[in-house]
């Protein structure tokens, strides 16, 4: 079967379309940062949930892979309040609403938090009642082998 000729054109366009708009979607790289929080001072905290969202708000909607690794003292930035008063071996600084927001409004727009499940053990926190909103899925066994893998799988290590 031969194809007429203005046939032959209008395919070898859609081709040519479906091509650039492939290609363009390939210049468009996905920014893959892992952030690292092993320190409980409420400012450095605070500070960074800031720096995350002003990273958020620096690049395009879409093109962020982030994910935020918590371990040792860093489980403290999601203690519940409650929790907050009865373990003594984290700092309750940033034990509030207000930083359940900030962190809600951070998975919202697809930011990835990962908890150390090492360091929950040996402070004698129980993830599922003293922290805030982590789900089975954003348990990892150790805080630093999650920083290693990730680095290792191309994402840029960031210590607010």
């Amino acid at each position: 079967m031969r194809l007429s000729v203005g046939y032959r054109w209008w395919a070898i366009s859609i081709l040519l379309a479906f091509s650039v708009v492939t290609w363009a979607q390939m210049d468009q790289p996905v920014h893959k940062i892992v952030y690292h929080i092993n320190f409980a001072n409420p400012v450095q905290q605070r500070n960074a949930l800031r720096n995350i969202q002003a990273h958020l708000n620096s690049v395009e909607k879409g093109s962020l892979d982030l994910i935020v690794v918590l371990h040792g003292r860093g489980l403290s930035m999601l203690l519940y309040p409650s929790a907050a008063e009865n373990l003594r071996s984290l700092d309750p600084g940033n034990a509030n609403e207000v930083m359940q927001a900030q962190i809600d409004g951070l998975r919202n727009q697809g930011i990835h938090f990962r908890v150390c499940a090492t360091s929950a053990r040996l402070r004698n926190i129980e993830i599922t009642e003293h922290l805030y909103n982590v789900d089975e899925a954003d348990i990892i066994y150790s805080g630093v082998a999650e920083l290693a893998k990730l680095q290792m799988a191309g994402y840029t290590y960031i210590k607010p």
